[in-house]
């Protein structure tokens, strides 16, 4: 299928990010869903190539030398441009213009860059350029459980232009690939140099190939298809790209077991934000051989927790999995039902088991995947299947969504509600959003009310109504958290004490869950508190900095300073959910400025915390005290904004289709096309659900 509304490489291409070795910049990744890698600060160098269950953990290497000297230590800026398919990179240093294209070929477990170089003063001059290679690669095939992919001393040793690295269980091989004339240096074995006599105002082309397998051998053919393919790796990478992301869009393309809705508007804001979404899930694919579980989808790249699916993050793009990939998502619920989500936060594909501590959203999220995946698809039989617990229990998925909607009762306190923990069980870098926090006690009163509409759907009204009165009765305790007048909520303390939190987790969950419970004065001091303290002009700020715990952490993704990326959209919602459509419409094209640098990061900064880039908020950097990657997947959140929010799409656990949204404030001619519920395709026109 070919239409042109849905996105190429070309249209997703970033905007140019200027990187003067700048701390605030974090360079973008790369990904042909096998092999994962992130290009570094220099024009040439990658780093954190990584094809599990082979690493070369977060080693750099192929930094460019020129003259002799280091490039980078010549200060020249670098121009970086992403796009799905590729990264290019331009400098110009000591009169030599240098521009580099940086592609994971498809199929291959390694890395290749195009380097081309023009000579600009007008004369005759000898080139002589060199790469500095490092190699740390290691084969680890138990679990990863660690947020750092592993890496390992290694021996290195030169050929010619090609260095071989290994520790004895993986092996990576790289080479400077030369033109025709181009005379290697003797030197160390890893830096490879080259002198070539280029004419005033000539281009000449080299090249960098990076391999890593297990087998030596396997590795120098890697290497060996990587140097005869440079010249067409781009391209290549462009048509696999453009493949799957028109895949995305069609039903009949067998690479997805579903498809997405394509969007018609002339709203270029709305349509960026859409794309964005979409290709920012795909971007997390993983096919690769290794995985116990088959297809998996990943949370970070490029350089944090490779081999980990969050379950929370997976939640947060949980339409975007069961409209586009429901089989996949359909195995990943069923894994999770086999292992004990009070003591994890998700799962590693190398052995199927779980990885780190307890996340207080757990049950909320597993209801939510479920509800999406049963509403969308029709697949009611899922309902049906016995999953055994990691306890031992064995019942089906219906009686876990009835489980998990009072699993709280296990954490109950005193006052009637749960309290889901310290720090690390929920935001980790806010030390007072603790304990009885609105947000997920607000998820339970909606985790009750989706079991009730299961038992309505089993035929068990007496059942229903219980679980609708329980929720109702939770609702009045929720609602004894809000601050009269401040539009924000308290935290509620083991003992007794309550602390006020201005945290955007509860104004976008409680929005989002349980909006028509509060009474019309709430509703509208709740948007006014996110549109004075929290929204800015192309993001907004997880944390008030008017909250007394805002100097507590400078990690961007819940404090003062930025947000994770599902927070704008969820917020959105739940304004919309709250009675003001406007607020979230009029500040739309600002964050579509916002989708300039790549899928979207952990975490974007606010405008008072980093320079915004061309006006879009700036992605926040990797290192120390940020500690954010590049890119998260709960990208599809943005997809959620457009369906269920925008044009107010609704599907009930029966398949039921509704619509009741706010497009036509934005774009009257707008429509979804091709929106797929229990096999049956619709279109949401003029605010009317249709066959389509």
């Amino acid at each position: 299928m070919t239409h042109h509304l849905v996105p190429t490489c070309a249209d997703l291409a970033s905007d140019v990010v200027v990187d003067a070795f700048d701390d605030m910049v974090n360079p973008p990744g790369l990904t042909n869903h096998w092999a994962v890698a992130q290009v570094d600060h220099d024009v040439v160098a990658v780093r954190s190539l990584n094809v599990p269950p082979v690493s070369q953990g977060d080693s750099i290497s192929g930094q460019l030398y020129l003259g002799g000297r280091l490039a980078r230590s010549f200060g020249a800026a670098v121009s970086v441009r992403w796009r799905p398919d590729r990264v290019e990179r331009a400098t110009t240093i000591d009169g030599w213009e240098i521009t580099t294209v940086t592609v994971c070929p498809p199929g291959e477990p390694g890395v290749s860059v195009s380097i081309e170089v023009t000579e600009t003063t007008g004369a005759d001059r000898d080139l002589r350029l060199g790469l500095w290679l490092a190699s740390t690669v290691t084969k680890q095939a138990g679990p990863w459980r660690s947020a750092e992919p592993p890496q390992a001393p290694n021996t290195i040793t030169r050929a010619g232009a090609r260095v071989i690295g290994t520790d004895g269980s993986a092996t990576a091989v790289q080479e400077l690939v030369r033109p025709d004339g181009a005379r290697l240096l003797e030197g160390p074995a890893h830096v490879v140099e080259a002198v070539l006599e280029v004419a005033a105002g000539a281009t000449v082309a080299f090249g960098f190939v990076h391999a890593v397998a297990a087998e030596p051998a396997e590795a120098a053919l890697v290497a060996d298809r990587l140097v005869a393919g440079l010249p067409d790796a781009a391209r290549a990478s462009e048509v696999e790209w453009d493949r799957q992301i028109a895949a995305m869009f069609d039903p009949d393309d067998d690479e997805f077991g579903g498809a997405l809705p394509v969007l018609e508007t002339d709203d270029e804001a709305l349509r960026r934000l859409y794309w964005w979404g979409a290709v920012g899930v795909l971007w997390f694919k993983r096919d690769n051989p290794a995985s116990v579980l088959g297809r998996t989808y990943d949370t970070l790249m490029p350089r944090y927790w490779q081999t980990t699916t969050f379950i929370w993050d997976y939640s947060l793009s949980s339409q975007v999995h069961a409209l586009l990939d429901p089989g996949v998502m359909r195995r990943q619920i069923a894994h999770w039902v086999g292992l004990d989500i009070d003591k994890h936060f998700g799962t590693e594909w190398l052995t199927g088991g779980p990885v780190g501590y307890w996340y207080s959203v757990n049950h909320y999220a597993m209801t939510r995947l479920v509800r999406d995946y049963v509403a969308f698809t029709g697949d009611r039989d899922f309902l049906e299947e016995s999953l055994t617990t990691a306890d031992g229990v064995t019942q089906r998925l219906a009686d876990d969504v009835r489980a998990w909607s009072r699993a709280w009762h296990r954490i109950r306190s005193t006052s009637g509600l749960a309290d889901y923990g310290e720090i690390d069980n929920l935001l980790e870098c806010v030390s007072s959003y603790v304990h009885e926090v609105a947000s997920l006690n607000a998820a339970n009163v909606w985790c009750l009310r989706t079991a009730a509409g299961l038992a309505d759907l089993e035929g068990a009204p007496g059942e229903a109504a219980t679980l609708r009165a329980e929720a109702d009765e939770l609702v009045a305790l929720v609602k004894d958290l809000y601050i009269p007048g401040a539009g924000f909520y308290h935290a509620r303390q083991p003992d007794g004490s309550l602390t006020p939190t201005r945290h955007c987790y509860d104004f976008a969950t409680v929005g989002t869950t349980i909006a028509a419970d509060l009474p019309a004065s709430t509703r509208d001091e709740m948007v006014r508190f996110f549109t004075q303290e929290l929204r800015t002009p192309s993001w907004m700020r997880a944390l008030s900095p008017y909250d007394a715990d805002a100097g507590y952490s400078l990690r961007a993704d819940h404090q003062w300073n930025g947000a994770y990326p599902a927070w704008p959209p969820d917020a959105a919602r739940s304004a919309i959910a709250l009675g003001h459509p406007e607020v979230v419409l009029e500040w739309l094209p600002g964050l579509a400025r916002s989708a300039n640098q790549g899928p979207p990061g952990q975490a974007h900064f606010v405008e008072e915390a980093a320079e915004p880039v061309n006006g879009g908020a700036r992605k926040t950097p990797p290192q120390f005290p940020y500690l954010i990657d590049w890119s998260c997947s709960s990208a599809g959140s943005w997809v959620e904004l457009v369906i269920s929010g925008i044009f107010g799409v609704h599907v009930d656990w029966d398949g039921t289709v509704t619509a009741n949204g706010c497009v036509d404030g934005l774009d009257p001619g707008a429509a979804l096309r091709g929106l797929r519920v229990g096999g049956i395709s619709y279109d949401v026109v003029d605010g009317q659900v249709r066959r389509s």
